[in-house]
């Protein structure tokens, strides 16, 4: 089934790693196959992972969009989920539930 995205103007949106910022108008895009996508407003950028919690998303978020690369970022996502659980133990139930996703289950 197509998934029909609407890009609001300038908006930029991830499809299979490729960067795209639509132009000056509105537009309609339609996926007609099964790729990863990420609209603008949830993609964390490097510098905006400042916390704990957002390192592990952006390690999740690179994990979802940069196949090429699942190993080395798998390792980074179980890195910062080591500093986040040694920090509050009290975690470990939450990040079971994180490492069960997809993304982190596929990278296992």
């Amino acid at each position: 089934m197509a998934l029909k995205i609407s890009l609001k103007p300038r908006e930029r949106i991830i499809i299979d790693g490729a960067i795209i910022q639509n132009g000056t108008a509105r537009c309609d895009l339609v996926v007609e196959n099964t790729v990863p996508i990420l609209r603008e407003k949830d993609i964390l950028r490097e510098q905006d992972a400042d916390s704990p919690c957002k390192r592990i998303y952006f390690a999740i978020q690179l994990m979802y969009v940069d196949e090429k690369n699942l190993v080395l970022h798998h390792n980074t996502y179980w890195k910062f989920v080591r500093d986040v659980i040694n920090a509050a133990p009290s975690t470990l139930v939450l990040i079971d539930q994180i490492s069960q996703s997809p993304q982190c289950a596929t990278a296992i």
